[in-house]
């Protein structure tokens, strides 16, 4: 282990100095804002600081003055020294991508109290000084020579961050007309004059008009923007934004205060309901902070024990859904508790059936690869540890369940273990479903909105423009 040591007073003489190399980056700007609390716009919003003085994000001015600390509390002195006072002139900007060169020399001494005055300078990879000034300390008069400390890493986690990124995708998209399924409390009107305020959907309420206008007046939210279809109860309000799919009246429905399967009953109905030519299959849409990707589970909310042909439905809807989403080859994890073959776990079989359909272009759009553990999935070590050679191990856009208990519990564990938000839509149906849960965070409620409207506005590939 590396030693970390000082320069006691008595070594220390005139003209001695001591520097580092940093080079600014944006995390370190992000880490200076969480610690300190400055989120001047000037160093955390780009758009802001485009049309700033300096044209772009610049360091916090004390970003650079805490180096100067490093090298005294860690060179010279080093170990033992107390600061007593600094003064800094700050001459230049300093933007991500500057190298800084942090220098402290020794100017005076003083024998009487051990304090030791340093020339303080740090200047850019042009050789240009961007900072300048003194510092004071109480040099050590003790000689310390001990282990260096090892920091944990610090990893920056942004909850939301895809969702945002699928909500700016939509910008210059037409909201989608959408159908609200009695939106009778405070959290599903919220959420559908959300969607509508951030341009991702063009809501009609459906349901009883006076527990509506009740919901919104305890949310402090004005109706006057938006129409309302008055129905009864939550089952004629399901009935009817079925049959405004149907007619084009409206191009998704949305999730209220009402059961996820009170909202399906007549969108699957074999009379006048909204079935397509496959299977109807749900996807959460996952930011998990820990994954450096984003990541599809299906089905885990409405397939209970998928055969095997409603696995090749659900496999090509998630497909389907990651295209819209920009990713052009979703790789697909078939999951099981095993990644080998075996005659006594039934999903090890569809996995290696779903496979061999995609190789006789059953299943399109999409690399296939199955069975596969989880941790084989989402982990390259835990695949390269097996022995696993694979274009989608370690790799998975696409994480197919066994079945819905399995599914359900894998998003639910990612989402209280792992941090991790969801965003659900219902795929198959003649419009997509956007099935939200009151448990839902704003962004990943948006982030809902924003997958149904790409889904609905995308071009499936191959198409004519």
């Amino acid at each position: 282990m590396a030693l970390i040591e000082n320069r006691t007073f008595g070594e220390m003489k005139l003209g001695d100095s001591a520097s580092l190399v940093r080079q600014l980056t944006y995390k370190d700007i992000e880490v200076f804002a969480i610690m300190s609390g400055d989120v001047n716009p000037a160093h955390v919003d780009t758009e802001f600081a485009r049309s700033d003085a300096f044209h772009g994000v610049v360091a916090h001015g004390m970003w650079g003055g805490a180096l100067f600390s490093t090298v005294l509390g860690t060179q010279l002195p080093g170990p033992g020294t107390l600061y007593v006072s600094q003064s800094l002139r700050f001459r230049r900007p300093v933007m991500p991508g500057d190298t800084l060169t942090i220098s402290v020399t020794v100017e005076q001494k003083n024998d009487a109290n051990h304090h030791v005055v340093f020339d303080c300078r740090a200047a850019n990879q042009r050789g240009e000084e961007v900072i300048s000034g003194i510092a004071e300390v109480v040099a050590p008069t003790e000689k310390i020579s001990r282990d260096r400390i090892v920091l944990p890493e610090l990893q920056l986690r942004q909850h939301g961050q895809r969702y945002e990124r699928l909500i700016e995708m939509t910008r210059g998209l037409a909201p989608l007309r959408t159908a609200v399924v009695h939106p009778v409390d405070e959290v599903s009107i919220v959420g559908a004059v959300e969607a509508a305020r951030m341009a991702l959907i063009e809501p009609v309420l459906i349901g009883p008009e006076p527990r509506i206008r009740a919901a919104a007046q305890h949310a402090g939210i004005d109706l006057g923007p938006y129409r309302i279809i008055a129905t009864e109860h939550s089952d004629a309000a399901a009935a009817l934004a079925v049959e405004l799919a149907r007619g084009g009246k409206v191009e998704a429905l949305m999730k209220g205060a009402l059961h996820t399967d009170e909202l399906l009953h007549p969108v699957v109905s074999s009379a006048g309901g909204l079935r397509g030519k496959r299977r109807i299959s749900h996807v959460f849409a996952i930011d998990a902070p820990a994954y450096p990707r984003p990541l599809l589970i299906t089905d885990a909310a409405i397939n209970v024990a998928p055969t095997l042909e409603e696995k090749a439905d659900i496999v090509q809807n998630a497909i389907e859904l990651a295209h819209a989403l920009g990713i052009t080859k979703p790789r697909v994890a078939i999951l099981s508790a095993v990644e080998t073959v075996s005659a006594k776990l039934q999903s090890t079989l569809d996995a290696a059936a779903l496979c061999k359909m995609a190789d006789r272009g059953q299943i399109v759009g999409g690399v296939l690869d199955g069975p596969l553990a989880f941790d084989n999935a989402v982990s390259e070590e835990a695949a390269r540890t097996k022995g696993i050679v694979s274009p989608v191990a370690g790799h998975a856009d696409i994480l197919l369940v066994p079945d819905l208990e399995a599914g359900n519990m894998l998003a639910k564990q990612l989402e209280y273990l792992a941090d991790a938000e969801m965003a659900g839509v219902v795929l198959g149906a003649r419009v997509p479903i956007i099935l939200t849960s009151r448990a839902d965070k704003t962004l990943a409620r948006l982030g809902s909105c924003a997958i149904a409207l790409l889904v609905a506005r995308h071009k499936p590939q191959g198409a004519a423009a």
